[in-house]
């Protein structure tokens, strides 16, 4: 059995592409993405999990949502992973990559009732949308746009299904 090295070295590949961003902010950008790319890779794992395990009266609704955001999660992984290879980068998908380099907490494992599954995918989907945001600024500082209009739908994605999990707990005042 191969073990997992502590420490992954960042690919230093870059394929020759026709595209008029710089290799030197090509990969600036690739190596942001790629750490974006690995949250995401964790975001949509934890989804499952919550998916899978969640426990409530509320049990279909539940389970369907976080299947839906599971989905959703998982187009917007595709989207980063694509973009990194426009740029000429390679991107590093693997589990594996993403387990040594997500920027989450675990998601906690022992859990089944309904609420808290929304406490943690509440906590895991607004983590998300922080660093989409802060992707957009330095993708923006970097001078590439795409990327920041990129994470700029991702962020409104994120956000929209925050609000349909944090609903499963929000009451009048």
């Amino acid at each position: 059995m191969k073990t997992i090295p502590l420490i992954l070295e960042e690919a230093t590949t870059a394929y020759k592409t026709h595209n008029d961003i710089p290799l030197t902010l090509r990969s600036e950008i690739n190596l942001l993405m790629n750490t974006r790319l690995a949250s995401a890779v964790d975001l949509q794992s934890q989804m499952k999990q919550a998916h899978w395990n969640v426990k409530s009266p509320n049990f279909i609704g539940l389970h369907e949502l976080f299947d839906q955001i599971d989905e959703v999660v998982e187009s917007y992984v595709d989207m980063i992973a694509e973009r990194i290879v426009q740029l000429g980068g390679v991107a590093e998908g693997t589990v594996r990559v993403a387990a040594l380099r997500s920027q989450f907490d675990e998601y906690p494992l022992t859990i089944g009732e309904g609420g808290s599954h929304v406490d943690a995918v509440c906590t895991a989907l607004s983590s998300f949308g922080h660093q989409a945001r802060m992707t957009i600024n330095d993708a923006d500082d970097l001078g590439d746009a795409d990327t920041a209009d990129l994470f700029t739908e991702v962020s409104r994605g994120i956000d929209k299904w925050l609000w349909f999990v944090e609903a499963h707990s929000q009451t009048a005042k």
